[in-house]
């Protein structure tokens, strides 16, 4: 029986330990598929642990949290196309966000809205307005909040409809390039840094300055000659990750992508570019491209941009 017992008392164990093999055997086998240009060669990188940091990567999602913790003005341009590509609705607002004990709140210095993008209730007529709305403004009071993001996971279980979508949305947004569980057909399919599924892109890393700061550039781009039938395997088309070279922080990110499941389809493209305020790392400028169709609603077709600054401290809210 004593015997039984340790030998079940060593399964964790045992699991842990084959999954850190495998996650090691998996970064060294990506190490191997990535192509480095002369200048990063020089620099004398260790790729095995460069892959480690970008897959665990942080910073991006922080970024965002620390929306949640400072006072900033917004500028919101939101724009609903036709099937024809001209445009039949949208929003133009400048908002600001106050934020004070441990409170946040949002002021709308003026806002221009056309065409049917409210309903005669004021609600929204159009999902990507919604989905804007659920990222960038703030309803009402909304309290205790931190940035701390050491803990935090995205789970969509439980949720539906809106909620279930943003909740996908954001894990999509920041976590590019791991699974996501909850859309249908997509399966494993994004989990770009599955060595299995990594063999359908390929990936390079490049230095050059960034907005005056050296930064590795970090490229995944789906090859250009993959079959149809391996096409099918592809979600993201391309990512492009600007790596501050000291710090290792996000500093801009690009990407595109796109699937046809025939009861859904999208093709998605977005820029976020960041800087530093203070010692908080924030989003400055957002664009969004999409056009997307589920099943039993319209198709859509929406173009955002926010555009963020005059940051303020937590408590030093600007009226």
């Amino acid at each position: 029986m004593k015997k039984l017992l340790l030998l079940l008392s060593c399964f964790p164990l045992i699991y842990f330990c084959h999954a850190q093999e495998k996650d090691s055997l998996d970064n060294e086998r990506l190490a191997n598929m990535i192509s480095l240009s002369e200048v990063v060669v020089r620099t004398d990188i260790n790729v095995f642990k460069f892959i480690e940091r970008v897959k665990n990567d942080t910073t991006f999602y922080k970024a965002f949290r620390n929306l949640r913790v400072l006072g900033f003005t917004s500028l919101n341009d939101i724009r609903i196309l036709d099937k024809k590509g001209k445009e039949k609705a949208g929003l133009e607002s400048k908002t600001r966000q106050n934020r004070s004990i441990n409170c946040r709140t949002m002021d709308i210095v003026h806002e221009a809205p056309w065409g049917d993008f409210y309903d005669e209730n004021k609600n929204y007529n159009y999902y990507t307005a919604e989905l804007y709305a659920g990222l960038f403004f703030t309803k009402d009071s909304v309290c205790g909040e931190t940035n701390i993001v050491k803990g935090i996971t995205f789970d969509a279980k439980g949720k539906s409809g809106l909620e279930k979508n943003k909740e996908q949305l954001k894990m999509l947004f920041f976590n590019p390039g791991k699974k996501i569980p909850g859309i249908p057909f997509i399966g494993n399919k994004i989990n770009i840094f599955d060595p299995d599924v990594a063999e359908y892109y390929d990936f390079s890393i490049d230095e050059e300055d960034y907005e005056g700061q050296p930064c590795y550039i970090f490229s995944i781009k789906a090859r250009q000659d993959l079959g149809s039938s391996q096409k099918d395997n592809i979600v993201i088309d391309n990512m492009i990750t600007w790596f501050n070279a000291r710090t290792m922080e996000v500093m801009a990110r690009n990407y595109d992508i796109s699937y046809d499941a025939g009861v859904y389809d999208f093709s998605v493209h977005m820029e976020v570019k960041l800087k530093k305020f203070g010692e908080y790392l924030v989003p400055w400028l957002i664009r969004y491209n999409g056009d997307w169709k589920v099943i039993f609603k319209k198709r859509e077709k929406g173009i955002f941009t926010a555009t963020l600054f005059d940051f303020t401290e937590p408590g030093n809210s600007k009226e």
